[in-house]
């Protein structure tokens, strides 16, 4: 039987998905979009100060190549000779620079989660001119912490090894994807420096309407351009891989995790949008090929470019800070949980908050109120609150922080969803998936394989010119079968419990001032 199965398999296609807390490597089945086999190893983070949010690079790329061979080793020597193409995916934003000849990072990565840039985004804003906003207006997003620039500015004024390397002509910087594709095809002995649109478009260096790093942003930030990688579209062949199991193989896919998930979702339609929970939540909605700037907060991104020639297809983008990462830190920080499934059972128990709520603004507020100066809060405590109404509330938040940004997302579009598609990692969970269906007042769809992301980078990769194996016409698309979530609670009852988060939103802000969340330098 197994020797059929094995002859069966025919081509397939390979994928790694690198997040903020784990890394994977899965394989599909291009016919059919089946998992085959995966591996996943959890990363470890580094908190050296308080705000800062740090990863070691070579942990990163250890993690991926670990997971591919592990994965490799299940599949059998006759299956691997049939994948034919490898897609990347991966945290977005998190910035590394690196030493070319060496292939060393010069500092650890500096995640997209990190606040010590406060003081610098507060200084750069007073220089951009209030009717001139051409940081938002070329990158479509807002100056904040959470994106490259002021990240990789941070490094080339604070690390004397970057420094060094920029001067004597030996640095790269890259986010998570150029890091691993240079490394995995070569490294210092001849490695692909390049990127994608998706990864690109979350630097703030990249202008997203010529697809080109814009020279102005670059002497804003003040970052050389000598640096930067060279930009892609998301699907064609960037090299080969050079050693381990999978050696001589193209990678050909390069998404951003957020984009990677809407292709895996199939949203290829104008309005469609699906919102993905991980270590933060992140809600995208496809505008075609046109760009809409936002009224309401959220950011305007490129969502994918499948192929050279191909166009580029824009997205409206709600982007929440701490979703799995409140339960992490319930696990970690508190010891509530032993594991994060231990979640649902606690909520369980209690199947309310019983008016207890969480805001877990650990890293300021993202969208809708970009609000850096906020800090997390539990309110509403009384002697009654127990560690279930606490993990219930931190389900909660999650949703709440999805409603906000649905209906900013509503506003923005003039349409409003009729549902709502999820993945991720935290739609295991059947009671945030039920409470997210009564706070939005809308049906919750999930596909029955929650592997999203990587399937996203898989289809961009196996599309690839010069690979040919997996086709994105939509009869070849095969139907995605789907778990529905009715709301069942009344509506008055879902508005109350929404504006009572409002308020407790609000209580959250102006908690601190620059002084405190930026320490010095290393």
């Amino acid at each position: 039987m197994a020797a059929t199965k094995k002859a069966v398999l025919g081509q397939l296609v390979g994928a790694v998905d690198q997040g903020t807390s784990s890394t994977r490597f899965l394989v599909f089945n291009p016919k059919t979009a089946e998992l085959l086999s995966h591996h996943q190893v959890e990363i470890k983070q580094e908190f050296p100060k308080e705000g800062w949010v740090e990863q070691d690079p070579k942990e990163i790329l250890q993690s991926v190549c670990e997971c591919i061979e592990k994965t490799c080793e299940k599949l059998g020597q006759l299956n691997i000779s049939n994948i034919k193409a490898i897609g990347i995916s991966n945290q977005r934003e998190t910035t590394v620079v690196w030493d070319k000849l060496t292939g060393d990072p010069l500092y650890n990565a500096v995640v997209w989660l990190d606040l010590r840039t406060q003081s610098t985004v507060e200084s750069l804003r007073k220089s951009i001119p209030v009717n001139n906003n051409f940081v938002k207006t070329k990158t479509g997003l807002p100056l904040s912490t959470y994106f490259s620039a002021v990240k990789l500015r941070w490094l080339l004024a604070n690390v004397r090894k970057v420094q060094k390397a920029v001067e004597e002509d030996r640095a790269l910087f890259g986010t998570i994807d150029s890091w691993l594709i240079w490394s995995l095809t070569g490294g210092a002995s001849g490695g692909v420096h390049c990127t994608d649109v998706t990864n690109a478009s979350r630097t703030m260096l990249f202008n997203i309407h010529s697809l080109e790093w814009d020279k102005e942003l670059c002497e804003f930030f003040q970052v050389p351009m000598k640096i930067l990688p060279n930009v892609r579209s998301s699907s064609e062949i960037y090299g080969l891989m050079k050693a381990g199991a999978l050696e001589g193989v193209p990678i050909s896919g390069c998404l951003g995790d957020q984009s990677a998930a809407l292709v895996g979702q199939l949203c290829f339609q104008d309005g469609q949008a699906k919102n993905t929970y991980g270590t933060g939540c992140f809600l995208l909605c496809n505008t075609g090929h046109k760009c809409i700037f936002s009224e309401h907060g959220l950011l305007t991104t490129v969502a994918y470019k499948l192929g050279r020639d191909k166009p580029v297809h824009y997205a409206l983008e709600g982007s929440v800070a701490i979703a799995g990462a409140a339960v992490r830190w319930l696990r970690d920080n508190l010891g509530i949980i032993k594991t994060s499934e231990e979640i649902e059972k606690l909520a369980k128990e209690v199947g309310s908050s019983y008016g207890c709520y969480f805001v877990p603004a650990f890293s300021g507020l993202y969208a809708p109120y970009w609000e850096p100066s906020a800090r997390g809060i539990i309110c509403g405590l009384t002697q009654f609150t127990n560690k279930c109404h606490i993990a219930f509330a931190s389900l909660e938040a999650v949703c709440f922080q999805t409603r906000e940004i649905l209906d900013a997302m509503n506003q923005d579009c003039g349409i409003a969803l009729s549902h709502l598609q999820v993945d991720g990692g935290m739609t295991n969970n059947k009671i945030l998936m039920q409470l997210q269906a009564d706070i939005l007042y809308i049906p919750v769809v999930k596909p029955l394989i929650p592997e999203t992301t990587a399937l996203g980078a898989a289809m961009a990769a196996g599309a690839a010119e010069g690979v040919g194996v997996w086709s994105l016409e939509p009869e070849d698309l095969s139907a995605v079968t789907m778990e529905r979530f009715e709301p069942q609670i009344n509506a008055k009852e879902s508005e109350i419990r929404y504006s009572t988060w409002k308020k407790a939103v609000m209580k959250s802000m102006g908690w601190v001032s620059t002084q405190s969340s930026e320490n010095g330098v290393p």
